[in-house]
């Protein structure tokens, strides 16, 4: 859950801010120094495994949290692990969303090898799973040369991916048409899902509003969200990790106490209730919905919808529209029991399970996500 800088900047008061900008330049500026570097770094390493990686830890993840940690055993093979000190225990309490996360990041470290002439062989979860995710394998990846290997046009757009936390446009309406492309480059299994229409747009707005408002009302899955801001520069740097609040507004609120992570957990504040406007206010403002359902649950078919995910990310990138999950419905926690049944009869009415869902629409350029650097997340680099 992210707050929309322009509206948060009007519900706060945007002269005392406006005011706090002109008076306090300095800290106004201040930008991330190394939270972004790994966007300009991808690409740079010699070593192939390495090269496709360093795209990898670009890819989409449930609350950025980056769950993904690798070894590099022998002169071919990556290990995937997840990281299991960043998993999300009160929002994705079966770790469905964070094994989505991971299979986004497979598939763009595929992606990435193919650039180079190579074909990756995965064997997912080798030594089997659990009920939760733990120490064992994610996948095991082999790197082969392969001269048929052809490199994957989507993979042109994944710099300029993004996960859109602003309103969109609704003055620009979508066509049937711009779900075409989505559509046909889901590879892996799932079922594409969407529809732009005035009165499915409507209804959709409806209940991922009302989704939303659940994991906010629940005290112990918005809390999990709040302890993961991360609030100006210098916490951006040593966190790059989590929901990122930073830019002029945010280091000047910061500076003058408007916004913390305390005032954000105080339902009586200002500050909460800036945040909720803002946040509903992006839900509004969706254009058009897009989700992507499966037949099973398994880890392999969890695998498997962050490979087409991504993609569908990807294809919307190229068409110009953001993109911003709305997933909030689909989570499995007790108090979202009756949303999560509501959502599947309406999305899935054949059955299966609908693992993500998505805005679309027209917004403003907006800043990539944080990321840890690729060496910190290298088992015994």
């Amino acid at each position: 859950m992210t707050l929309s800088r322009r509206k948060t900047l009007a519900l706060l008061g945007g002269g005392l801010v406006l005011a706090a900008t002109a008076s306090m330049g300095a800290i106004a500026a201040r930008q991330p120094r190394t939270a972004l570097l790994p966007w300009a770094a991808a690409g740079r390493p010699e070593e192939p495994r390495r090269r496709a990686l360093s795209y990898a830890l670009l890819a989409p993840n449930p609350h950025n949290r980056q769950p993904w940690l690798v070894d590099l055993p022998g002169d071919d093979e990556v290990i995937l692990y997840a990281d299991t000190a960043r998993l999300l225990p009160h929002t994705d309490p079966f770790n469905r969303q964070i094994t989505i996360g991971l299979g986004c990041f497979l598939e763009l470290m595929r992606m990435a090898a193919a650039e180079d002439g190579y074909r990756v062989d995965l064997d997912v979860f080798p030594q089997g799973t659990a009920a939760g995710l733990d120490a064992r394998p994610v996948a095991r990846a082999v790197f082969v040369q392969d001269a048929g290997v052809r490199p994957d046009p989507l993979f042109a757009l994944v710099t300029d991916r993004r996960s859109n936390k602003e309103p969109f446009d609704t003055a620009r309406v979508l066509g049937t048409d711009m779900l075409t492309p989505m559509a046909t480059v889901v590879q892996a299994g799932s079922t594409f899902g969407g529809s732009v229409t005035d009165t499915d747009v409507a209804a959709m707005r409806k209940l991922t509003r009302a989704a939303l408002q659940i994991e906010i009302d629940t005290a112990h899955t918005y809390r999990e969200s709040v302890d993961l801001f991360r609030i100006g520069r210098a916490e951006i740097d040593a966190n790059p990790d989590g929901i990122d609040f930073g830019g002029p507004l945010f280091e000047t609120l910061g500076a003058f106490g408007l916004f913390s992570r305390e005032a954000a957990l105080d339902r009586q504040s200002q500050t909460y209730r800036a945040g909720i406007g803002a946040v509903m206010a992006n839900v509004d403002t969706a254009m058009g919905h897009v989700w992507l359902t499966t037949p099973g649950n398994t880890r392999a078919d969890q695998l498997a919808v962050g490979a087409d995910w991504l993609r569908v990310n990807l294809a919307a990138t190229g068409l110009g529209l953001g993109f911003q999950p709305l997933s909030q419905g689909l989570q499995e926690y007790p108090e979202m029991a009756a949303m999560y049944a509501q959502l599947h009869a309406q999305l899935a009415p054949q059955g299966g399970t609908v693992q993500m869902l998505s805005r679309i629409g027209y917004g403003v350029t907006v800043s990539p996500s944080p990321r840890w650097p690729l060496e910190s997340k290298i088992l015994h680099a």
